[in-house]
């Protein structure tokens, strides 16, 4: 396993990080369990969840994927010790006005629920899953620094935060002598590149690690025109995008075929050769799907195989220049 660290700090994390949001939805406990078991012996010690993840439709509950995390953790065995542990807080876990959002209260009590739901005593990184603009920064840095003090976090992240933000936060964050965000997790793949415009320049700048989400386009990415000819069905809307990404998608597929690797394994491994890209996040809802993903770690591009990507799946390129003059 290949690991660096994350953005500015001295922490140390898999290349690749273990996305847990169909743990419970999609897959079940036990098949939870092994993937995250094969995980730590592939040397994967990154796994990044969120407070909400585990809906079940109207069968479910948010905060199952953590409590499945949670009954992993205890199992022993150095789990928790092994695992760089990342969630998040943000979304509405009820109906009531101030379980959610940004508030110093939401934070605190928030976090004490993640704690419990994962049986642990500490979150290694706890991300604002969305900019929550009516709220103070001086009110969210509090609220993070209490729980900094008492150990219950160590690092604090952004998500889905645009460069603005990013440069908000930390400059609050300066004044108050606290760390701020050491890491942004964003959409970003070779057909969402928006990203590049503004907040990578901004994660540069501040020292943060971009840590992707949806690193296949929710399977756009993964060989699904190959998908489409074997007959497997797919949802009306990536048919949809299909159609619209047709003649990008058979450059890409055709260019994959000639180097003799799966589109999934390209698609990871052109992250992975971005500069400020600390770990993609893999969601693998079943263990092939896992030892699929680490092909990329071993995936070497060559630049004239990189520039060919961006010919077919081409960046707006950086701001202004993207749209001024």
């Amino acid at each position: 396993m290949k690991y660096t660290n994350l953005g500015r700090t001295g922490l140390r994390v898999s290349r690749l990080c273990l996305g847990t949001m169909n743990f419970g939805p999609r897959t079940s406990e036990s098949d939870s369990h092994a993937i995250m078991d094969r995980a730590l012996e592939r040397g994967i010690n990154f796994f990044d969840t969120a407070n909400r993840y585990g809906r079940m439709n109207d069968q479910g509950y948010h905060g199952a994927t953590e409590e499945i995390i949670g009954r992993w953790f205890a199992q022993g065995g150095g789990r928790r010790e092994k695992v760089v542990l990342a969630t998040k807080v943000y979304g509405a876990m009820s109906d009531w006005p101030n379980d959610g959002g940004l508030s110093a209260r939401h934070i605190r009590q928030a976090c004490e629920a993640s704690l419990k739901r994962l049986k642990t005593d500490y979150i290694d990184l706890y991300q604002m899953h969305h900019v929550k603009r009516d709220t103070p920064w001086e009110e969210i840095w509090q609220a993070m620094e209490q729980l900094v003090r008492e150990g219950k976090v160590i690092y604090v992240g952004s998500s889905n935060f645009g460069g603005w933000h990013i440069a908000q936060a930390n400059e609050a964050a300066r004044s108050r002598h606290f760390m701020g965000l050491v890491s942004e997790q964003s959409l970003y793949n070779l057909n969402a590149r928006t990203v590049e415009m503004e907040v990578i320049p901004a994660c540069q700048s501040y020292g943060l690690g971009l840590i992707p989400w949806s690193p296949l386009a929710g399977g756009l990415l993964g060989g699904a025109l190959h998908d489409a000819r074997s007959g497997r069905r797919a949802a009306e809307s990536m048919v949809a995008t299909i159609e619209k990404n047709r003649d990008k998608l058979e450059r890409y597929e055709k260019l994959c075929a000639e180097l003799g690797a799966e589109p999934g394994t390209v698609g990871l491994a052109w992250l992975l050769h971005q500069p400020v890209v600390t770990a993609p996040i893999i969601g693998p809802r079943t263990m092939s799907q896992f030892e699929s993903a680490l092909g990329a770690l071993e995936l070497e591009l060559s630049p004239e195989t990189l520039g060919q990507l961006d010919e077919i799946w081409p960046g707006p390129g950086p701001a202004p220049e993207a749209y001024a003059w």
